[in-house]
């Protein structure tokens, strides 16, 4: 009896010892020790197994001589086999779970993401005011020059436009709003460009219905966050609309809204009112080949009045312009059409100009770009004088847009380091961004989207952000709807999420080269 209990612990003890939790974790790096891990765990389980069927064989013949013994010795016999059932099992499921991973393996993504921290000679102040005096700086005359150029062009433009349009079948287009670096102050590199959105309307009788993401009643994809799609829709399609143009009112009836000499054309296919095909949904595609005809038949009417020349950029989008003068200085125009969602300062966009795959019809993609820039100038009104946000953020798009030249296209852009500074302001004293503290902020910067890159978020600064101050008039449907992360594309492509993390990685280790080459060298007197 005392042997076949010493029996059983050798084999517990055999087992805990052998067990592949206990071996040295260096073996599981290299592929043929993983094999000779797996063979002789298999040599153990069916030593295992022999020795338990054995044991099994001399407990049952004990059964029998242990029903003439007191049965409190029974009663340890039985404690005894089931301490030693409990123990095989926990190592046969430890086991398993070993195994499993073995055989599948879960790649550590923290491996792809290398912490990589600012370089500290970027971070010298001496160099950081230096190269933004020489190099980032824009002169605000040359900024309020190229600005009021583009403003009175683009009056002109548009006004042509209106001109050959018919009022009765085109859409109407409305005044433009100038949005973006340009606009914001923040602008660096060359060719300087400017984006304006040109908002447009349906001809009467009809109007634009509009579903949002965030809606009660949303059928939109969870992968078209912060879109929307328009629905094209007539004067008496619903109750609350004007009936005159569906209904016979008789000739003693007179509409309030609409002259009685109009002729409302109410029978005009989806095709022109730019539709996708058989729906009456607004269709991107068809807005922009639409306002790029209409376009140049804009420029073909005012172009003697102008010495310069202008070219389309791109065929894809819409607007997308190029002026060049004779001296050779070129101003990059975008043109956007839009559609404003009510009487809100948001906008449904047709295209973004650094997008270049962008949304299938018929999903509208929402801009807050408006109330963006006019949170920039409530905010810098309150920061300290000569503030060092906008040179954090023009020395974050340089170092950007200096390493797309080297590495291609990356999924960051200038949008999300503009987001990054955006989500500071809000949450940093306005004491902490006086011009002395630039090496501080441009390492917060980075460090923040290091941070958002490792976890794949980045939110919105403006939607769902409770923080944004209320005089900025974000409506109030997208202060309450839940954040959008921008990072959303690389949580599902695993592949753009590690170019992107490199093409990062690789801008932090260069951005002391690049400041050094492209800032004038004093020490020696130059």
């Amino acid at each position: 009896m005392q042997g076949t209990i010493a029996r059983v612990c050798m084999v517990v003890a055999a087992a805990i010892l052998n067990h592949p939790l206990l071996f040295p974790h260096e073996n599981t790096t290299l592929p043929e020790q993983d094999e000779d891990l797996v063979a002789r765990m298999r040599e153990h389980e069916e030593m295992l197994e022999m020795e338990h069927a054995r044991l099994e064989k001399e407990l049952a013949q004990l059964d029998s001589e242990l029903e003439e013994t007191p049965s409190d010795q029974g009663f340890s016999w039985y404690f005894w086999s089931a301490v030693s059932f409990v123990v095989f099992l926990a190592i046969e499921m430890c086991r398993a779970d070993i195994a499993e991973d073995a055989i599948h393996p879960v790649e550590d993504e923290d491996v792809i993401f290398e912490t990589v921290s600012v370089p500290p000679r970027m971070m010298d102040k001496n160099a950081l005011r230096n190269f933004c005096d020489k190099c980032t700086y824009t002169s605000s005359h040359e900024i309020w020059k190229v600005r009021e150029f583009v403003e009175g062009f683009a009056d002109d433009l548009l006004e042509s436009l209106r001109s050959m349009c018919d009022r009765e079948v085109d859409m109407e287009v409305g005044d433009f709003i100038g949005v973006g670096s340009m606009f914001e102050s923040w602008k660096v590199c060359q060719p300087l460009m400017c984006d304006l959105l040109v908002p447009f309307s349906p001809p009467d009788p009809h109007s634009f219905q509009y579903h949002l993401w965030c809606s009660s009643s949303s059928d939109i994809p969870p992968d078209m966050q912060c879109c929307g799609t328009i629905k094209v829709t007539m004067f008496g399609e619903d109750e609350e609309a004007c009936l005159c143009g569906s209904a016979n009112l008789g000739e003693d009836m007179l509409c309030l809204l609409h002259n009685k000499n109009k002729v409302v054309k109410v029978n005009r296919s989806p095709d022109e009112l730019l539709c996708s095909y058989g729906t009456h949904f607004l269709a991107k595609d068809q807005v922009m080949r639409w306002f790029q005809i209409a376009v140049t038949k804009a420029w073909a009417g005012i172009s003697h009045k102008y010495d310069f020349e202008v070219t389309f950029r791109s065929l894809d989008a819409a607007g997308a312009l190029k002026i060049r003068f004779r001296s050779g200085k070129v101003i990059v125009l975008n043109l956007i059409p839009v559609v404003q969602l009510e009487d809100t300062n948001a906008y449904f966009v047709s295209h973004f100009p650094s997008d270049h795959n962008g949304f299938p019809d018929p999903y509208w993609p929402l801009s807050l770009s408006v109330c963006e820039r006019n949170l920039l100038k409530y905010l810098a009104k309150r920061l300290p004088q000569n503030s060092c946000h906008l040179h954090c953020l023009q020395v974050a798009t340089f170092l950007h847009r200096k390493q797309l030249s080297l590495t291609g296209e990356s999924a960051l852009t200038s949008y999300h380091f503009k987001t990054v500074m955006v989500h500071l302001l809000l949450n940093t004293k306005t004491s902490a961004w006086g011009a002395a503290s630039l090496e501080r902020r441009l390492q917060d910067v980075f460090s923040f989207l290091q941070r958002s890159l490792q976890e794949k978020r980045l939110y919105h600064a403006l939607i769902g952000n409770r923080k944004v101050p209320r005089d900025i008039r974000v409506p109030e449907r997208f202060r309450k709807a839940e954040p959008i992360n921008l990072f959303r594309s690389l949580v599902l492509r695993r592949e753009l999420y590690a170019a992107t993390v490199r093409h990062f990685q690789e801008m932090l280790r260069n951005a002391p080269v690049l400041i050094e080459e492209y800032t004038p060298y004093l020490s020696n007197g130059y």
